[in-house]
């Protein structure tokens, strides 16, 4: 819920970009300040977008923490 009330895309369409064959990781997030999150950058048909997708590595997991539609430096990281 959170996702979809700050960012207006939905769990199933960060899936989508998490999905996409083309899926660009950057490990550790350049943002992150703990080191433990990946982005991912990667299409979604259903929100018709560049999503970045923000996945947290806890103990041994991976879990989705945040999502959105691609800034401009995103965007040119993944149609290069």
């Amino acid at each position: 819920e959170y996702v979809l009330r700050r960012h207006t895309v939905t769990v199933a369409e960060l899936d989508e970009a998490l999905a996409d064959p083309a899926v660009i990781e950057i490990d550790p997030d350049y943002a992150s300040r703990s080191g433990q999150s990946i982005r991912y950058i990667g299409w979604s048909d259903t929100a018709g977008a560049v999503l970045t997708v923000i996945v947290v590595r806890h103990e041994g997991g991976l879990y989705g923490s945040n999502g959105w539609t691609s800034n401009d430096k995103d965007q040119r990281r993944y149609w290069e």
